[in-house]
């Protein structure tokens, strides 16, 4: 990454603070539970499980299991927020220079008056990402430094998320909901809702959102704000489809629960013995699999999804399955939330052969799926046949391009899901996913008073498998939040150009569906959330202000990649690479120039790049289509001509050789 031209020297910033000193303390063995603690001036977090927990003077070092990521939090007196960040690397590590990425405020919350967050520039090689935030209450600043390796960052992401969701200055007590009694949704709460919904979509720059809302069985609102396709009139309503990717998790564990209640297996019923052909890349695995852990992020296997997405043409069920076959898990079974679409996916496509073994795993799974599913509940428009939902009345993903205006964005590497479909392969409305979301908070009832499944199979799907936060519990392809006091049962959805969530509050018996047609939709969803909770229980009014500052946020990290990329691509890199590469496991990408302009062609997809000299010398070729922009950083590997490009996910690195 490019460094930022705002970066002050540490000699400067070190000469306006003056660190807090504290008693140093003895080095704590790895820790046996989640543990509360402090640092030595009081600011409170979660310690998590297998970590090491230190304290040195004004320093608190939680050092992960791996030895190669650290969480650092500094009690200092300063200035300011930068003062305070750099008192804080003074004190943690004096020889660190990471060049300064970028630094924004963020509104005051949670206790804090005052808070800055920093992100550091990294050697594009190291696979090492270092950041820092800087925290104010009263005078005092608390700064917590996080650098970790992206292997173990991504490994451990839900123990991390213990240290800074509960993190709080001295003597904060945490606003919660909990034994208050939710006020209906009358005319002006719903109002306010849908306004927010259509001030934030006007902030964020979303073409299209579609908006669903029930309470206590009745359907409140079902219809949408701006338009399906940008340049085009038609509008979205309550029956326009949307790519609602994983929030087919939840719909596919219901297809199972189906099969629990009508006694054709178990939660706990061995994979293997159901389904012969099931493996994982390790056989002691295989062998302990049960069916809960298909959907329940809690079996250590890791997110690993290029492989569906290079050569995405290719791709079907059983080639996707094959792939799960050479898959490893990192940690064991419910020690670690970690999130995988190819498992999640073979949970679908089991209960597909369970009911109709004679047919191949995708026909299956649609056969199962229809039957148990969408036509019990009306789901009459929701499909897996992306052509069929391109007929008919339906939204357009958008993306951005290298300027951050939101453009059209190519539907070529959503159709990568087509063969992993039951993680996340479904277009629906929010007429049909209201249907859905009634049905679970009326407890498997349907609406003429019939029972669709018994409490039992239904809500065994919310219990805790692992815990994916200090206040989030992964269930099988459902997330329970109480960190507001009650709890939120949903799940989200994320594919190209299409960003989507499900929520619902069964002490309240309050759902909603919110579906949008952009990358940036995402800033919404959250947000939503939130000032759903604000209108139902009077909480303090802070989702509009936290909208406003991911939208402040987006375009002055779009102006800051900007300046750091060169598009068109270099020509002197440009002219380092092979007109193709392989890998063994993802496949080839084709290189090509046109009217002066670099592409890769990755098989499915294929997208302009440009270029970005980093800070360590070498370049990188990034992905600038507004379908993948930015997703995708090749890494010229060393002065060879041609030069080898490496690709890296959080725990997997793929190099390409030339081929020559």
């Amino acid at each position: 990454m490019a460094t930022s031209s705002s970066f002050l020297s540490w000699v400067f910033l070190f000469a306006l603070a003056v660190p807090v000193r504290a008693p140093a303390q003895a080095p704590a063995a790895p820790l046996a539970a989640d543990t509360p603690s402090a640092s030595a001036a009081g600011t409170s977090f979660t310690a998590p499980r297998d970590w090491t927990l230190v304290r040195r003077d004004a320093l608190t070092v939680l050092a992960a299991p791996e030895g190669d990521t650290r969480i650092v939090v500094a009690d200092v007196k300063a200035a300011d927020a930068d003062a305070a960040v750099a008192a804080a690397w003074a004190l943690y590590d004096p020889q660190a220079h990471w060049p300064l990425e970028m630094s924004s405020a963020r509104p005051p919350r949670n206790g804090w008056d005052e808070r800055h967050v920093y992100a550091y520039s990294t050697p594009a090689t190291l696979a090492r990402r270092v950041y820092a935030q800087a925290l104010r209450h009263g005078q005092a600043w608390t700064v917590v430094i996080q650098d970790a390796s992206s292997a173990t960052e991504d490994k451990r992401n839900s123990q991390i998320s213990l240290v800074f969701d509960r993190l709080s200055p001295p003597g904060h007590e945490r606003e919660t909901f909990a034994g208050r009694v939710a006020h209906p949704l009358d005319g002006e709460r719903l109002q306010a809702l849908k306004a927010f919904v259509q001030d934030a979509q006007r902030q964020l720059d979303i073409p299209g959102v579609g908006l669903g809302v029930v309470e206590d069985g009745k359907v409140l609102f079902s219809g949408g704000f701006g338009v399906r396709e940008l340049g085009q009139p038609e509008a979205i309503d309550g029956d326009t489809l949307f790519l609602v990717a994983s929030n087919t998790k939840a719909l596919t564990t219901l297809m199972l629960a189906r099969l629990v209640d009508a006694g054709r297996l178990d939660w706990d019923s061995p994979v293997a013995g159901l389904w012969p052909q099931f493996r994982l890349g390790d056989a002691d695995t295989t062998a302990q699999v049960r069916v809960r852990h298909l959907l329940c992020a809690c079996t250590g296997l890791p997110r690993q999804d290029m492989e569906w997405v290079f050569e995405s043409e290719q791709a079907t069920p059983e080639s996707v399955m094959a792939v799960l076959g050479t898959m490893t898990p990192t940690s064991g079974f419910g020690e670690l939330y970690q999130y995988s679409n190819y498992l999640a996916a073979s949970g679908g496509f089991l209960g597909g052969h369970v009911l109709h073994p004679q047919l191949d795993i995708g026909a299956g799974y649609d056969a199962a799926m229809q039957a148990e599913v969408f036509d019990p509940l009306g789901m009459a428009s929701t499909t897996f046949d992306q052509a069929r939902a391109l007929q008919g009345n339906h939204a357009m993903p958008h993306g951005f391009d290298i300027d951050g205006r939101t453009v059209r964005a190519s539907m070529d590497a959503n159709a990568s899901v087509g063969a992993a479909r039951p993680a996340g392969g479904a277009w629906s409305s929010v007429n049909d996913m209201l249907r859905y979301v009634r049905m679970e908070l009326d407890l498997g009832r349907l609406p003429d008073g019939g029972t669709y499944l018994a409490q039992g199979p239904l809500l065994e799907r919310r219990r805790m498998q692992v815990a994916s936060g200090s206040d989030l519990a992964y269930g099988m392809g459902l997330e329970v939040d109480t960190s507001s006091g009650v709890p939120v049962v949903h799940h989200g959805g994320s594919l190209v150009g299409f960003k989507s969530d499900m929520f619902w509050l069964p002490e309240a018996g309050v759902g909603a569906v919110l579906l949008t047609n952009s990358e940036r939709g995402r800033g919404l969803l959250v947000a939503f959330q939130r000032r759903l909770l604000e209108l139902l229980y009077d909480g303090r009014p802070v989702a509009a202000q936290d909208v406003a500052a991911r939208a402040q946020r987006f375009q002055e990290g779009m102006a800051r990649d900007r300046k750091a990329m060169s598009v068109p691509a270099a020509a002197d890199a440009a002219a380092r690479l092979a007109a193709a590469y392989r890998n063994p496991a993802l496949g080839e990408v084709r290189v090509a120039q046109r009217d002066g302009r670099l592409w890769f062609d990755v098989g499915g997809w294929q997208s302009e790049v440009g270029t970005r000299a980093n800070d360590d010398g070498s370049v990188s070729f990034v992905t600038i289509d507004p379908a993948v922009n930015g997703w995708f950083e090749f890494v010229a590997d060393g002065d060879a001509r041609p030069a080898a490009l490496v690709l890296q996910d959080a725990q997997h690195g793929y190099r390409f050789e030339p081929v020559l």
